[in-house]
């Protein structure tokens, strides 16, 4: 789902908003959860997952063409966990339906 996906699934359901005001919506939604997580805080949404930030620590690492040695600094990367209704609820609809490989291999 893209997030204009998300914008045209909202007008759909919510009739009296405008196209505009859904996509305000959204936006204003995405970019809180970015500042905070810029700003070091967790984001938790009950049912669905929470959002973190993890520490990359500096390492050594390796220039594939030269084969020289280049320090990688240290990052600070967005970490997302999926809740327990969000794990159960993808387990069950991946059981009812074939992985992405095994529909072809039926065919044939």
């Amino acid at each position: 789902m893209t997030r204009s996906d998300l914008v045209n699934l909202l007008g759909e359901r919510f009739p009296q908003l405008t196209h505009r005001d859904a996509e305000f919506a959204v936006k204003t939604m995405l970019d809180a959860m970015s500042d905070a997580l810029a700003q070091g805080h967790r984001i938790e949404i009950r049912g669905f997952g929470s959002f973190s930030i993890n520490r990359r620590p500096p390492r050594m690492g390796r220039n594939p063409r030269s084969g020289e040695q280049v320090p990688i600094p240290e990052k600070l990367v967005p970490h997302f966990k999926p809740g327990k209704a969000l794990r159960e609820s993808v387990d069950a609809a991946g059981a009812r339906a074939p992985a992405a490989g095994e529909a072809d291999r039926a065919d044939a």
